[in-house]
């Protein structure tokens, strides 16, 4: 048997008040929690609306938040970044 795995590649991106939803080409949404990532938490909704697609889809960028977020490590799943281990 032969199965054919594609990176996931992300095609667009949409912030609501907490969480940053990242729709991939197969037609998945992948809704991430901005606390994951404290520099987008911080930003504003302009600042977070100027990301690039890198790597055909697999990278996020913001230059101006010096942030780069691989697509496949989120589905991987991250801890909240704000809060600190006990």
């Amino acid at each position: 048997m032969n199965t054919l795995v594609a990176e996931p590649c992300a095609t667009r991106l949409r912030f609501d008040a907490d969480v940053m939803w990242v729709e991939l080409a197969d037609g998945r949404q992948l809704g991430v929690p901005l606390a994951y990532f404290p520099r987008l938490l911080r930003a504003t909704p302009a600042v977070r609306d100027k990301y690039t697609l890198s790597g055909g889809g697999t990278g996020i960028h913001w230059d101006d938040l010096d942030e780069d977020i691989s697509v496949p490590a989120l589905l991987l799943g991250v801890g909240d970044h704000t809060r600190k281990a006990s």
